[in-house]
């Protein structure tokens, strides 16, 4: 590409962007600012705007071309970018009362008055899931007219070479050094590396010495192992309603068969809390007693594999039972055998091989640990100016417009005092 040119950064990254950055904002002959926020994500953009809102001089960094890439595609092109229900239970960190005091200073019904204000429609989709009606765009529309109007300079499409504190954060970038009393990493995960995503805030983070979570893909797929792949090869596009436990934690939905593993909202949800090499458990037949039915049929020669046929997908079922067992009557089965089939069906443990890994992962869990961070404010404990914000830090939610609410949350909160 022409007019692009790929670099190597310090942090080991290597970025493409434009030979001349974007610029939106003020003119490029300032060098000093209050604050400087690296990261034009959602969390980035909502944090630059509330400090500018105080009166302080904002720049935004980002080497992607355009700002809020991963809002864009959020929701499916809506963007789910709230929930009703958001509270504490919902967010995976190591510090599980962290996150209390940011999600108490910015709850849903002010996001929801924000976009209101701004004339955006919305609609509840299920479990308190608040959408966009017509685009996701509305929401990003949002952001940056929020930091024009606040006189945010946004710099898009260049590289940061390196930082270093002295009296202030020394940040250099393609297009020379910037300074500030005040940084933020707003870098968001490692999710979605096709726009851009990199473990770049978590280097930062590490070289003013704060601790990181290893971090880890998150709402995303499972693989099956070898021998599962090609029991169930068969059933790639079937859609099931069931109860997936991983953890301590449990979720109705549908978990959907793929080619290599398991998907769908249950199994997302799921692999949140899911550890390395332990087991899922699975009721396929959730509110249902089927150990109850098998008794009232206890007289029928209907197969087996015809019954379960009535409540499950058939292409499952053919996949899942026994052959043998498949076409035995239920009168001639043991009630020691129906005993073990009723358990299995609603106590189905599989072993995931592992999981799509970041390329399809909604989020990253994992990040700048979370003790190292003063919950009210952001500021790193161990380095006076510096903040953390988003994705980028040990807090993950779960699926349904949690994780967005966080980059509100998070931002506002920082935005109060960076």
């Amino acid at each position: 590409m022409a007019d692009e040119v790929k670099r190597k950064t310090p942090f080991g990254l290597s970025l493409v962007f434009p030979r001349k950055a974007r610029y939106h904002g003020i003119t490029m002959d300032q060098r000093e600012f209050d604050v400087i926020i690296i990261g034009a994500g959602a969390s980035g953009l909502f944090c630059a705007a509330e400090c500018a809102r105080r009166g302080r001089r904002v720049l935004v960094l980002d080497h992607a071309v355009k700002p809020a890439q991963k809002v864009l595609i959020s929701g499916g092109g809506r963007s789910n970018f709230t929930n009703l229900n958001v509270s504490a239970e919902h967010y995976r960190c190591g510090n599980p009362h962290f996150v209390r005091s940011a999600l108490a200073r910015f709850t849903p019904r002010q996001v929801l008055d924000l976009v209101q204000g701004r004339g955006i429609a919305y609609y509840e989709k299920e479990a308190g899931q608040i959408f966009c009606r017509k685009s996701s765009r509305e929401i990003v529309d949002l952001l940056e007219s929020d930091c024009r109007r606040t006189g945010v300079l946004v710099l898009t499409g260049l590289s940061i070479e390196s930082v270093r504190k002295e009296s202030s954060f020394i940040v250099v970038t393609s297009n020379g050094p910037f300074s500030a009393s005040s940084l933020v990493i707003a870098t968001g995960g490692m999710s979605y590396p096709n726009l851009g995503a990199s473990d770049m805030g978590y280097r930062l983070a590490k070289q003013f010495g704060l601790r990181i979570v290893p971090p880890r893909p998150a709402l995303v797929p499972f693989l099956f192992s070898h021998a599962e792949r090609k029991t169930f090869h068969q059933c790639a596009g079937i859609s099931i309603d069931t109860n997936v436990t991983s953890g301590n934690r449990s979720f109705r939905g549908n978990i959907l068969f793929t080619h290599k593993g398991l998907s769908g909202p249950a199994i997302l949800q799921a692999s949140l809390y899911w550890e390395q090499k332990t087991a899922i458990t699975i009721d396929l037949l959730p509110g249902l007693d089927i150990a109850e039915a098998f008794r009232e049929k206890r007289q029928s020669r209907m197969l087996i594999g015809n019954l379960l046929g009535t409540l499950l997908p058939k292409r499952f079922v053919q996949a899942w039972l026994d052959e043998t067992l498949s076409t035995r009557p239920i009168v001639e089965c043991s009630n020691k055998d129906l005993q073990a089939l009723a358990h299995d069906l609603q106590h189905w443990l599989i072993v995931p091989a592992g999981t799509e890994g970041f390329k399809t992962a909604e989020v990253t869990a994992g990040g700048v640990d979370t003790d190292e961070l003063s919950s009210k404010t952001m500021e790193a404990k161990k380095a006076p100016g510096l903040y953390v914000i988003g994705e980028v830090m040990d807090v993950t939610g779960e699926l349904g417009g949690y994780n967005l609410h966080w980059a509100w949350a998070s931002g506002y909160a920082a935005g109060q005092y960076a």
